[in-house]
């Protein structure tokens, strides 16, 4: 019995050597030179032990080239967002369709691909497809709850001295903002447009200057915003690309637009010192009585402008915008956006990846957990404008075999990558879904001795 105390400390002795030759040297060296193996200049990946290790097998982005996990994050991301296919490769076999205006967009919605343009990125007037920004701006309060649909606007009477197309709101007046949305999209409403403009800023100047940030954050390099409803001023300027851009925001940030573009007739209530009158709604865009498809978005004309039109439309799943500039009659805005869509969906189809199957976690070496969950970053759209079969693609998973610790929630794991024919088409980013640290001398440790006393 005396000697128990003996052979408890030789036993504990035993222990602690065996966990600090277990411990890599990283956690007693903390300078950059200290004798820890550098996985980084593998090039198997099934010896990898870092995404940046694996010798990539597309020619399109080297991540073997790449110094650290971070700047091979940023080159798989730049090649995968969205795959993009330039109108140039458009098949030389479709015939572009007769368009009389002078500036015009056709762009795939989910890709943000341009399939045909003319003259896209000159300076003109927009007129009221303007308020296709002032309509992003009051979508994206709702969507962040600064306001709420039910919240109740009192009319200016700045508000209320607004000409043009207007649905007749009085100073004093009170309507919802539901109401107000209404009567943008459906009438082209001036007098509410600022109604929201003030309601959400304060002012319609305060508010102009949000919209010019807006567009700034969207690449709307044309774009200049003097108003919120588009009323001809010499500084209020935008482009065919630029409208196509603010629109392709709108639609695919806030799909609920839809709910309001596509009113042909509606009513609203006016609430005055006079008593409760009803005024009727009727949507300024002809094109949905004229094309099944059409699902908005916004007109717009002033005697600078000529006819202009923000037309969407969705077909099989794959949404088009449409962007008309400068017609010089209102009934061919219309019909040069139906040819554009009728072209593009004649052309194009759309393969996606929306799912959402559980990913094995990843073994984690050196860290305070041993494997670590992995996500999707986001769903894989592809657009082809060549007739391809895209029964045919081909998907495999990249990932290395393990990470070492520490790993960022959000960084890049690997990705899933999409082949026809041997061509890379894009690829689908997986990233770790939770923090983990590295490991330190006190969780070895703890780890050895769970095992040795199990």
């Amino acid at each position: 019995m005396r000697s128990y105390p003996v052979f408890r400390s030789l036993l504990l002795t035993i222990v602690f050597f065996l966990c600090f030759f277990s411990i890599p040297e990283a956690v007693f060296f903390s300078d950059a030179s200290a004798p820890f193996p550098d996985l980084r200049s593998a090039t198997d990946l099934s010896s990898a032990t870092d995404l940046s290790s694996a010798a990539d097998l597309s020619s399109a982005t080297d991540l073997s080239s790449a110094t650290d996990l971070s700047s091979a994050a940023e080159a798989v991301r730049s090649d995968s967002d969205s795959f993009i296919r330039p109108a140039s490769s458009v098949s030389p076999g479709a015939i572009s369709p007769s368009v009389s205006a002078p500036h015009y967009v056709l762009m795939e919605a989910s890709t943000g691909t341009i399939l045909l343009e003319k003259d896209a990125n000159s300076s003109v007037p927009p007129a009221s497809i303007t308020k296709i920004m002032t309509l992003l701006l009051i979508f994206d309060a709702l969507e962040d709850k600064k306001i709420t649909l039910e919240d109740s606007v009192t009319v200016s009477d700045y508000a209320a001295s607004m000409g043009g197309s207007q649905v007749f709101l009085e100073a004093g007046e009170v309507q919802t903002v539901k109401t107000l949305i209404k009567c943008i999209c459906v009438s082209s409403a001036n007098d509410a447009c600022v109604a929201m403009a003030e309601f959400l800023c304060g002012s319609e100047t305060e508010f102009v200057q949000r919209m010019n940030q807006r567009a700034k954050e969207l690449g709307m390099e044309t774009t200049n915003f003097v108003n919120c409803c588009g009323l001809d001023t010499n500084l209020h300027r935008t482009s065919a690309m630029d409208v196509a851009l603010m629109s392709r925001e709108l639609i695919t940030k806030h799909p609920q637009i839809h709910d309001y573009s596509t009113i042909w007739i509606d009513t609203i209530i006016h609430s005055t010192k006079r008593g409760d009158s009803e005024f009727g709604l009727s949507n300024t865009n002809k094109l949905l009585r004229q094309y099944s498809y059409a699902t908005g978005l916004k007109t717009g004309s002033t005697s600078q402008a000529k006819f202009c039109l923000s037309a969407t439309a969705e077909k099989n799943g794959m949404e088009l915008i449409a962007v008309i500039m400068g017609a010089p009659e209102s009934k061919l805005r219309f019909s040069d956006a139906k040819a554009l869509l009728e072209y593009g969906f004649s052309l194009c189809q759309i393969y996606q990846d929306t799912s959402s199957m559980t990913l094995s976690p990843l073994p984690v070496a050196h860290g305070k957990s041993e494997q670590v969950p992995l996500n999707f970053e986001k769903d894989f759209t592809y657009l082809d404008t060549q007739n391809q079969n895209l029964s045919l693609i081909q998907k495999d998973t990249v990932l290395p075999k393990e990470k070492t610790a520490p790993i960022k929630k959000g960084d890049l794991a690997g990705y899933v990558r999409y082949t026809l024919d041997g061509k890379e088409l894009g690829r689908r980013n997986i990233i770790y879904a939770k923090d983990v640290p590295e490991a330190g001398f006190g969780d070895y440790f703890k780890r050895f001795l769970s095992i040795f006393f199990l």
